[in-house]
């Protein structure tokens, strides 16, 4: 769980930079770029709006937080003048970590089938599902932040961004991978050289850091701060730092030593002296908790909200309480917060009413966080909801995380309040 290779990856993307520069295009170097997102109510995920190819064209993508690329489904339609497929054996299969070269079935070529291209994998995290696609680059526009970072600028483009175009069928409805309408694929913010942040940190020269501010509307931000909302708040001036590591599958992670509630410690049966792994997802709409530490946490809880009424569980989640019984403040529902205590007992991440309960019917007001069974692929995944209204900065050059340890909404701000406007 240790950050590696990226010396490697610098190295190729070095070699790439030397191939491309006779058609980089803007001479302008942005320090930090915005990306706007928004939040799908029929299932939660979060939808950025890319822009790619030549004509211009911009697609609905879901923000995958550890995803490996951007990926979309690349079908006959897919027409653009500046689309390339680099071929086997070359800088950019390598920097991909491509280890297939493709023969295209059919006797016309197209966008996302060709012959003696690289194959690289493409995951589907709703779905569990991955399928083989054709490793590409095409240009894509980006949106640098400007104004001593207050607001967005034109756009950019950056010529031959490396994406993968994969089979359709990973975009398929079904009872397992319900997406939302439209969706065109999967935008990857992971540590893999060819996610956003690593790409566009090294062809644009930004610092190796990225942060996310999840909202309705809300904001992906590459490169450092400061980071203005409305009304002229500098959101990165009150974050805390924690080591951020990276799991063998390449997923980002912290480490969690303790859960506190009223400033109370929930009795885990975890050894306090081993922090617990912590996985952070945009793709899972509520935290998961294994199961003892969900059941210890639920039972804690409930005692401290003993005055509340218990009613009838509503599906996904184990504890829903009786919602006239409960108060609402700026912060959400005026309900026990959650703090979670990361390396040290005085870096905290507290959670608040909106952060902590849903709305689970018309009089059910439930507790936001998923019994996870007795052996999850981690013992804590942190998810969306849980994430909104707070900034969470990747520092991929100094291996931490830095959060606004208290919601943007003590503030009287949230992450919906960046200005869009040039």
């Amino acid at each position: 769980m240790i950050m590696a290779n990226f010396s490697s990856h610098l190295h190729l993307f070095s070699t790439l930079l030397i191939i491309i520069s006779s058609t980089q295009a803007q001479q302008f170097k942005p320090t930090s770029l915005v990306l706007a997102i928004h939040k799908d109510p029929t299932t939660q995920l979060h939808i950025a709006n890319i822009t790619q190819r030549t004509p211009k064209l911009s697609l609905p993508f879901v923000i995958d937080l550890n995803g490996h690329s951007l990926w979309e489904n690349c079908d006959p339609r897919y027409r653009s003048s500046t689309y390339q497929a680099p071929r086997c054996g070359s800088p950019q299969c390598s920097l991909a970590g491509a280890r297939a070269c493709l023969t295209c079935p059919s006797p016309r070529p197209r966008q996302g089938c060709h012959n003696n291209t690289c194959g690289v994998t493409s995951i589907n995290p709703v779905s569990h599902t991955s399928g083989l696609s054709e490793l590409a680059e095409d240009a894509l526009s980006v949106l640098p932040i400007t104004n001593s970072g207050s607001n967005a600028g034109p756009p950019l483009t950056v010529p031959r961004f490396l994406f993968a175009c994969a089979p359709a069928s990973l975009l398929r409805q079904s009872k397992t991978n319900v997406l939302p309408k439209g969706v065109q694929g999967f935008a990857g913010l992971g540590p893999s050289p060819i996610a956003f942040p690593t790409q566009l940190s090294s062809r644009l020269g930004l610092h190796r850091k990225f942060a996310i501010c999840l909202d309705y509307d809300g904001i992906v931000l590459f490169g450092d701060g400061p980071y203005i909302v409305l009304p002229g708040i500098d959101i990165s001036k009150s974050l805390s730092y924690t080591p951020l590591a990276i799991t063998r599958e390449g997923e980002y992670s912290i480490g969690i030593t303790s859960i506190q509630i009223n400033n109370k410690n929930v009795p885990l049966s975890t050894s306090t002296s081993t922090p617990i792994a912590t996985k952070i997802s945009t793709v899972i709409p509520y935290t998961i908790l294994r199961s003892d530490i969900f059941k210890a946490m639920t039972q804690f809880y409930a005692k401290e909200l003993k005055s509340v009424p218990r009613v009838a569980n509503v599906a996904p989640f184990g504890m829903c309480f009786n919602a006239t019984y409960i108060g609402y403040s700026r912060m959400g529902p005026a309900v026990p917060g959650i703090d979670l205590v990361l390396h040290r007992k005085d870096v905290v991440w507290r959670l608040f009413g909106a952060n902590v309960v849903t709305r689970g019917g018309n009089d059910a007001v439930c507790l936001a966080f998923v019994d996870g069974g007795a052996r999850p692929g981690t013992p804590i995944t942190v998810g969306a909801m849980q994430l909104e209204n707070y900034l969470l900065q990747f520092d991929l050059g100094g291996s931490r995380l830095g959060f606004t340890r208290d919601t943007l909404l003590f503030q009287r701000t949230r992450c919906s309040n960046f200005n869009f406007t040039s």
